[in-house]
């Protein structure tokens, strides 16, 4: 026992009575919330400036820590888009007769209770709460010290309308911004079924290597594009600039960009449109000699490959065909976004079928890897491990399934 064992219990022991709520008070909930971040912007404002106050405007995490009026309208459709969604729970998977006449059905039910470990992303308490409910879903949240007067203004929020709907506020808890709160959610065995941290690739080696309580690992993405020898020149400025730029600070962004060596006379024209929005490059030696001289591009050592920058910095590796692009790929990926850019078939086949990674895509931008993207509503994390769920996470993947077992009188010889 410890200090918060209480708060998990409560969490646990109110979760259970989750499942008995409609999906039509479930979409009430959600619409109210909407509703009151709408109506209170300018405190939920106002909490994230205090935030804002304390971290430095050149780390990477300061923009995924700001919130704006048009980022809550946009979080506000997204809990919208969850609310339209049919439930995931009940449903059945499979059902059988056996020779001896017992009935079974394999049904969806919620995991139990969801612990979630983030960084200095406020949006994360919005999204997960409005997966967590529409699954059923217990709830405890531990947000990094960066974005704490953010997370309770939130939580708040999500308090006052729980309580207006008669529904245990205590199933969904926000703790302390402190260590020893980590440390008693990663060790909450018996209270937690599950943590899903979100964040660096650092926080998510330090949950999976200290935490008692399973864990499904997300968020860290290590992408690369890889523009082929056929690859269409306008389709690669566009995907490029979009993947590195639309928002540097977050997981699917690209980190390297590979090139086939028959490129490198248009690498220039490539990166131009990116150095013009203060891109730093970091290029190999056969890419630094094909590009015009330009302080923001400097020559990459082996430490840039395998990095996920989170902010304006990006790798270009040269390679002489598509096996070289795989091999980089194999060893430098965290499983996350890999993009081929060609128009050459067989190629975008073989690439789609040998990489590795939760989304692979040919000729379109890895900014799509996001769970409202690919019509999900929102996403709790995006999933890099192979285990129960891959890629975006969201209601589906909040749920496990349960056997019944309907007899009468049965009894096994």
């Amino acid at each position: 026992m410890n200090e918060y064992s209480h708060i998990f219990e409560e969490v646990k022991k109110s979760s259970r009575k989750l499942t008995g709520i409609s999906d039509e008070k479930v979409n009430q909930i959600l619409e109210d919330l909407i509703e009151l971040a709408i109506q209170e912007i300018p405190a939920l404002l106002e909490a994230n400036q205090k935030d804002l106050e304390r971290m430095d405007t050149t780390d990477p995490m300061f923009d995924r820590l700001m919130l704006t009026e048009e980022r809550i309208e946009g979080i506000a459709k997204e809990i919208l888009q969850v609310s339209s969604l049919p439930s995931p729970l009940h449903h059945k998977l499979e059902e059988k007769i056996l020779p001896n006449g017992l009935y079974l059905e394999k049904v969806t039910v919620p995991l139990g209770v969801i612990g979630i470990i983030y960084e200095a992303r406020p949006n994360v308490t919005f999204d997960v709460f409005c997966l967590a409910l529409k699954s059923a879903n217990g709830l405890v949240l531990k947000g990094g010290s960066d974005a704490d007067f953010s997370n309770q203004a939130i939580m708040k929020l999500i308090h006052q309308v729980l309580e207006k709907h008669g529904i245990p506020a205590t199933a969904f808890q926000l703790l302390p911004a402190d260590r020893a709160a980590t440390k008693a959610l990663l060790e909450a065995v018996g209270y937690v079924d599950v943590i899903i941290p979100r964040g660096s690739q650092g926080l998510i080696n330090f949950v999976r290597e200290n935490a008692k309580v399973p864990v499904i690992e997300t968020g860290a993405g290590i992408v690369h594009t890889y523009l082929d020898e056929s690859g269409d020149l306008e389709k690669a400025k566009a995907i490029i600039f979009n993947s590195k730029t639309r928002r540097p600070s977050v997981c699917n962004s690209l980190d390297c960009l590979i090139i086939h060596d028959s490129r490198l006379s248009e690498l220039d024209e490539l990166v131009k449109p990116l150095l013009d929005f203060g891109v730093t490059i970091f290029a190999d030696e056969r890419a630094f000699a094909s590009l015009k001289s330009n302080p923001l591009v400097q020559k990459a050592d082996a430490t840039h490959f395998g990095t996920e920058f989170l902010s304006l910095k990006m790798a270009i590796k040269t390679v002489e065909n598509l096996d070289e692009a795989l091999d980089h790929i194999a060893t430098h990926s965290s499983r996350h976004s890999e993009a081929i850019i060609s128009e050459n078939q067989e190629a975008i086949e073989r690439f789609l079928l040998e990489v590795d990674a939760a989304a692979v895509y040919a000729n379109a931008s890895t900014a799509f890897t996001d769970g409202n993207q690919f019509g999900l509503g929102a996403e709790i994390g995006i999933s890099t491990q192979k285990l129960h769920a891959r890629g975006p996470m969201a209601l589906k993947e909040l749920c496990s399934y349960k056997w019944i077992v309907r007899g009468n009188g049965q009894i096994r010889n």
